[in-house]
């Protein structure tokens, strides 16, 4: 039977944008279709100025099992001389579909409620955090096909875990629960499973009580931070805070402030 469902679910709650990868018979596997259906769904969420936040989420018992191995035969029954190419410009579309969740606006939550595997472990690294339910489990397996990660891996988990664990992780491929998850500093939260996508929507929620403008110039700087000198930082916070500055959100805040009622 065919699948007429959207292959990416998004309900609206609260400001929040509740977005459901929604392929659970192939455990939520990122297919061509599927990537570019989950790239323009991020896109118009990012343009929704009535959203404020958003949690990723898989349909079923898995998060994402990453790439869709039937997908990876197909590409591999291609003439010799064209899979090198192919791929190449396939990378192109996945590294697009990081970068979207990576610089989205607004806060985006990973709410992961099982495996998630590959590309399906960078789609969560890709957000801002990252809540697991206790089923949740985290495996960096693309050398188990013979690959290297490519979905964002080797940039944000070291800057999770360290170095030397992101090393350990991708080498031995193995999987992560969710408890040594939050240990090690992959995972934010562990919350209950019955639980989880309301609790994670409750979070988007007080994260974005603030300005959007204010809530996007800072994590524009933030994920760049890292990788900058402290001089730079303080050049491009200077720059952002002129903007905030001539907000109206700024303005009326310091009126709301100094106008209120003295006790």
């Amino acid at each position: 039977m065919t699948n007429t469902l959207p292959l990416i679910d998004v309900v609206h709650v609260n400001g929040v944008a509740m977005v459901t990868l929604n392929r659970p018979e192939k455990r939520n596997a990122i297919n061509d279709e599927m990537r570019e259906a989950l790239i323009n769904v991020l896109e118009t969420v990012n343009k929704d100025d009535s959203i404020k936040a958003s949690v990723l989420t898989g349909a079923g018992t898995v998060f994402c099992a990453g790439g869709d191995i039937g997908g990876m035969r197909d590409r591999l029954n291609a003439p010799p001389g064209k899979v090198g190419f192919n791929g190449w410009k396939r990378q192109k579309q996945t590294h697009r579909l990081i970068s979207t969740i990576y610089h989205m606006d607004k806060p985006i939550i990973a709410a992961v409620n099982g495996a998630a595997s590959g590309l399906g472990c960078d789609l969560a690294l890709a957000c801002d955090f990252v809540m697991a339910a206790p089923p949740a489990s985290f495996s960096m397996a693309y050398l188990k096909r013979g690959l290297i990660p490519d979905g964002g891996g080797l940039y944000f988990l070291p800057r999770r875990v360290g170095i030397s664990r992101a090393k350990e992780l991708i080498f031995s491929a193995r999987t992560v629960v969710a408890d040594e998850a939050e240990k090690i500093g992959l995972v934010d939260r562990v919350t209950n499973a019955e639980g989880l996508v309301k609790d994670a929507a409750k979070w988007a929620e007080n994260l974005s009580f603030g300005p959007a403008s204010a809530i996007a110039l800072s994590k524009s700087i933030l994920n760049r931070s890292v990788d900058l000198p402290l001089e730079t930082v303080f050049a491009l916070g200077a720059e952002a805070q002129s903007i905030c500055y001539a907000s109206d959100e700024h303005r009326d805040a310091v009126n709301a402030f100094l106008d209120k009622p003295a006790r």
